[in-house]
């Protein structure tokens, strides 16, 4: 390489952030950190700024920027701290900026995700919102700005490093049949579905496997995760839903297959750490080491397959009925997800509850086609309006029945 590779990690304190920057700080000679991004963590973006020495720092919180900035200058560095609307956008359209690592949770990363792939960048796509919420709108800029749009879910991942090269936009031509993601099941696969009443928040964000953020973890639980994956499949790989399967693979070893008209099924194996996938990004086409240790298949000795339940997940089925209503259907799943999770982590709707309030967005809520990036964004609100609606009224009838009884 003639220089090293500038990027900008949006979402850098959360999981998928802290995990890249661990990638990076193995090959300092490849990667030079332009900018960092978070939402309010300052003493992480402070200590990850003093190892990279970014030119930019973000934080969305007006206190935690001022106390940033203020710690910065006292430690002598000249990272600039920003807070101002739009900031994340200007940073990745910056001219020298090359590749943009997207790992900004929800649809809160959308703008800026949206901006790398308009300004033609390398996007490692961990934001799985952007294409759940604005798929097309989303592909039709990949494709007219020559965006270069390699998946970091390890399952997006897994797929895209099993299709031949020149067939990832059209695995149909390369004889592809299927795609067959996996899924751990989550630390409530086995538990009574009469239980789930009464999982704690703490229960729900003990993944058995992979180390994530509380909200990717319940969405483990309830395997919406994976709902919103086969959303994501469909759209990055132009994939028909019907086409998308889904196997619980409790070892997490596969992290996903494609089976071709052949028969053949070939899949990506490899120990459940998120720098895998990462690594694979930033060095593409190259392979890098990412600190991951090998894996022991004599140690494993079996890999365990296994059906979903329908009954016990219901949200899996509520993500395929969005997918295949189209237009902004998913926009609404993705709204009503964020807010029923919300919801539950600060207990204020229990676990067993959390497809409820789903199905009745899906339900109550019309959407018109989205057509532009503030069409999402609408939609997106009337989802979020109606939901905390209904858990008012559902908080309201809990009070009165205690009262009652």
């Amino acid at each position: 390489m003639s220089r090293p590779q500038n990027i900008v990690v949006l979402g850098s304190t959360g999981s998928v952030g802290v995990n890249t920057l661990d990638v990076i700080a193995r090959h300092r000679e490849r990667f030079h950190v332009v900018a960092l991004t978070a939402n309010r963590q300052a003493d992480r973006l402070f200590e990850q700024c003093i190892r990279f020495m970014p030119e930019y720092a973000v934080l969305n919180d007006a206190a935690a920027a001022e106390l940033l900035a203020r710690r910065l200058r006292e430690a002598r560095l000249e990272t600039r701290v920003l807070c101002d609307d739009g900031a994340l956008e200007m940073l990745v359209a910056l001219p020298q900026v090359d590749t943009v690592m997207a790992a900004i949770v929800g649809i809160a990363g959308l703008r800026a995700t949206y901006a790398a792939v308009c300004g033609g960048k390398r996007v490692l796509l961990a934001n799985k919102e952007a294409l759940v919420t604005a798929g097309g709108i989303f592909m039709d800029a990949v494709r007219k700005h020559n965006t270069t749009l390699i998946p970091i879910d390890s399952e997006h991942n897994a797929v895209f490093q099993v299709l031949p090269v020149n067939t990832r936009s059209d695995p149909a031509s390369a004889g592809v049949r299927r795609i067959l993601l996996t899924a751990s099941g989550g630390p409530f696969r086995t538990l009574d579905p009469a239980q789930l009443v009464h999982v704690t928040p703490e229960q729900a964000c003990a993944h058995p496997n992979w180390v994530m953020g509380r909200k990717i973890s319940v969405d483990s639980a309830t395997m919406m995760n994976k709902g919103l994956e086969i959303i994501e499949a469909s759209w990055l790989f132009d994939m028909p839903e019907s086409n998308i399967d889904v196997v619980i693979h409790p070892e997490s070893v596969i992290h996903s297959l494609v089976e071709y008209v052949d028969g053949s099924l070939l899949a990506q194996l490899g120990n459940p750490d998120m720098r895998t996938p990462i690594a694979f990004a930033l060095g593409y086409p190259q392979r890098i080491e990412a600190g991951v240790a090998s894996l022991d298949l004599a140690r494993i000795g079996s890999l365990n397959f296994i059906t979903p339940d329908a009954g016990r997940f219901p949200c899996l089925s509520l993500a395929r009925q969005a997918l295949r209503a189209g237009g902004g259907t998913p926009t609404l799943l993705n709204a009503a997800n964020e807010m029923a999770v919300a919801a539950f982590l600060a207990r204020e709707l229990p676990f067993s509850l959390i497809p409820a309030l789903i199905e009745h967005v899906l339900e109550t809520v019309t959407v018109e086609p989205l057509r532009a990036l503030e069409d999402v964004f609408r939609a997106d609100l009337t989802a979020r309006e109606y939901a905390q609606s209904w858990l008012e009224r559902s908080h309201t009838a809990a009070n009165t029945r205690v009262l009652a009884g």
